[in-house]
């Protein structure tokens, strides 16, 4: 896990879309050949999942691959703060004209207070802060800044992690390393590995953690690990980057799921934060997020936003507007606020919620193996431990869809449907397949 390395699961995932579409959905077709173009890309493992499950007719069919919240009922769920904003801002008559390159500063400022709280404002004159195009536009855009300001610093990512984070490193023409991050034979997080390949960096390597929630394998390190972490970070002299897409809603609670962010700043640690509001506003389609940069000084940081600004100008120019003023409304506003804190604390309990009963189905049923990993990870995703082949099996003969990695999306299980979920894993566990 300690040097660069292109292997990922790209060629599993590949595969296991082309067995849910079938091969003619997927790469070698030749097309708009005169302009040299002569195959298409390799499909997003995740969207065609979606899609494959859309063209299923089957009745109980279900979908846990997209991670995005549904209610019990899987519906997709407007946040009660975000629907009350919306009508204030109606009320308001607002112009769509562009914002600055910046973004919206009263928005990074609210979030600059939401991911660091007190210390955040104490030292907000050395944090550099502008909109992102939610969490994908902020991760590509510290890794613009680290390739072109910081070429020879080497950037490494968890093994596993989401899968565009490798694909946004290369894009940006800086590829990302691995570390050690997950141990299959625990289900759980390989502490003692991670430190080793930690210590094994070179100074000033950029490496990318989970805040919270980690995704896809839902482990994420202790408070006392987080405070182990930092101090090897400070003895190595590594630079911290986080990404945060999921704060809030990881536990419910907003200084528990950034507990690991602000002992790094605390601890005296220049680094990096890519925030995104989708998840934990609702606002998948918006594309609302934030990039911090912790500097040593204010000159310092007033250059580096506008180097980031520089990046946005060439990039997309501006991001949208109408999902900032939302999050902007209902941070501004500490009724809203307040609601918006109990609607993050509505999503986690229904995922905790279904993990207790999934756990508790699956040891009713005598399914083979330890499962208590389905209670001890958090967040939207768990890492089954379910092998590709019984991904298959899954997919075949319960028409349920979930990525090759053996990773559901815990918000597609409800009361309905839970039942169903756990006899398929318990079967595909027990028994082999027919076919």
């Amino acid at each position: 896990g300690s040097v660069l390395d292109e292997q990922t699961t790209e060629d599993a995932n590949t595969a296991h879309v082309t067995d849910l579409l079938g091969e003619t959905s997927v790469g070698g077709t030749a097309t708009l050949t005169e302009s040299g173009v002569t195959t298409l890309a390799p499909p997003d493992a995740i969207f065609h999942t979606k899609v494959a499950y859309g063209l299923d007719t089957h009745p109980s069919k279900i979908n846990l691959g997209v991670g995005a919240y549904r209610t019990d009922d899987n519906k997709p769920w407007v946040l009660p703060s975000v629907r009350a904003a919306e009508e204030i801002l109606i009320e308001q008559h607002l112009d769509h004209e562009y914002l600055p390159i910046a973004g919206d500063a009263e928005m990074c400022d609210l979030s600059l207070e939401l991911i660091l709280g007190d210390w955040g404002m104490a030292n907000q004159e050395r944090i550099a802060r502008v909109q992102s195009v939610s969490g994908t536009g902020g991760l590509r855009m510290v890794a613009e800044f680290v390739h072109k300001f910081s070429p020879d610093s080497g950037i490494f990512i968890p093994e596993p992690t989401w899968g565009n984070h490798k694909t946004i490193m290369s894009a940006a023409y800086h590829p990302a390393g691995k570390y050690t991050y997950y141990d299959p034979s625990t289900l759980g997080l390989d502490f003692d590995g991670l430190v080793k390949d930690l210590k094994s960096f070179p100074k000033k390597s950029v490496i990318l953690l989970h805040c919270c929630a980690q995704n896809p394998t839902g482990v994420d390190p202790s408070k006392e690990q987080w405070d182990q972490l930092a101090a090897v970070f400070k003895e190595r002299d590594l630079m911290p980057w986080f990404d945060a897409p999921y704060l809030g809603f990881a536990s419910g609670n907003i200084e528990r799921d950034r507990y690991g962010l602000e002992t790094f700043a605390k601890a005296g640690l220049e680094l990096f934060v890519s925030l995104s509001y989708a998840k934990n506003f609702g606002l998948y389609g918006e594309r609302v997020g934030c990039v911090f940069a912790i500097c040593p000084t204010p000159d310092a940081a007033a250059a580096v936003k506008s180097q980031l600004c520089r990046i946005t100008r060439y990039a997309h120019s501006n991001c949208p507007r109408y999902g900032a003023r939302i999050v902007r409304t209902v941070l501004g506003d500490p009724s809203l606020k307040k609601q918006w804190h109990a609607d993050i604390a509505t999503m986690s309990s229904r995922i905790i919620n279904m993990r207790t009963t999934l756990h508790s189905k699956l040891k009713e049923l005598g399914t083979p193996g330890n499962w208590d990993h389905i209670i001890n990870q958090i967040g939207m995703f768990t890492y089954t431990g379910l092998n590709p082949e019984q991904v298959k099996r899954m997919t075949s003969e319960f028409h349920i869809y979930l990525l090759a990695s053996g990773r559901i999306s815990m918000t597609g299980i409800n009361s309905k449907n839970v039942d169903y979920v756990a006899q398929a894993i318990h079967t595909v566990v027990s028994t082999k397949s027919n076919l």
